[in-house]
């Protein structure tokens, strides 16, 4: 694990930049997040499937999988990429504060 300054505060990621502890996770740390994948901006629509992804992770304890990600929140696959270019697992669960999915996303 290495240790990055993300929205102010210390925090320990993986190799892949994922947050160790999703109890750290806020605004601040998703903004610092969504920088280091190219996402300089916030819209409503990244916060309504940030949101979703948190809230599914934080009642099952396991990222949903992208059809049903799709299915809930309305967004195209096409446009979830539109929003985080390295994909729905790589960019939106870490901007999430999720750890690194393990199947799909």
């Amino acid at each position: 694990m290495a240790t990055l300054e993300l929205g102010g505060k210390m925090l320990e990621v993986d190799e892949d930049g994922f947050i160790a502890d999703p109890s750290q996770w806020d605004e601040k740390v998703a903004h610092s997040l969504a920088v280091t994948e190219g996402v300089e901006a916030l819209s409503e629509t990244h916060w309504k499937l940030v949101n979703y992804l948190r809230d599914y992770y934080l009642k099952y304890n396991i990222a949903p999988m992208i059809r049903k990600v799709c299915k809930d929140t309305g967004l195209p696959l096409k446009q979830i990429y539109e929003l985080f270019p390295s994909g729905p697992a790589k960019g939106a669960c870490k901007v999430a504060g999720l750890p690194k999915p393990t199947g799909c996303v």
